[in-house]
């Protein structure tokens, strides 16, 4: 069965780091286009960043670019999201998901846009 799971979510202050995994299994992670989302009740769902399954080239929304790494473990078919430079704006859950609808992604992808979710980890960033 196709299992994807986050972890890693934490309270930090701004500035600090932090690194979520999706682990999944079910699947060769490589198989699927990978992304990283993340949700709030004010600004609904926002894509964050993606690994393309063919050349692994990394994309990342503007919002995040420079201070935040995608990257996978094939071995452990495992994705990461190295978050670094923490902004209050950047509290909130965090998805992995796989298999999108069309690529590249766009900022305004929903729920439906892709074939594959994880439970999300909660990420907190306050002084």
């Amino acid at each position: 069965d196709v299992q994807l799971v986050e972890t890693g979510g934490a309270e930090v202050q701004p500035g600090g780091s932090l690194r979520l995994s999706c682990a999944a299994s079910g699947f060769r992670l490589a198989v699927y286009d990978m992304s990283w989302l993340r949700h709030t009740p004010d600004k609904g769902l926002e894509w964050v960043s993606a690994v393309d399954r063919n050349d692994g080239m990394r994309l990342y929304a503007d919002s995040v670019k420079g201070r935040f790494t995608i990257s996978t473990d094939n071995t452990k078919n495992t994705l990461y999201l190295q978050m670094n430079f923490l902004k209050s704006e950047d509290a909130a859950r965090y998805y992995c998901a796989a298999d999108a609808r069309f690529w590249p992604p766009r900022k305004n992808m929903t729920w439906t846009d892709f074939t594959y979710w994880g439970q999300g980890t909660q990420v907190s960033v306050s002084s």
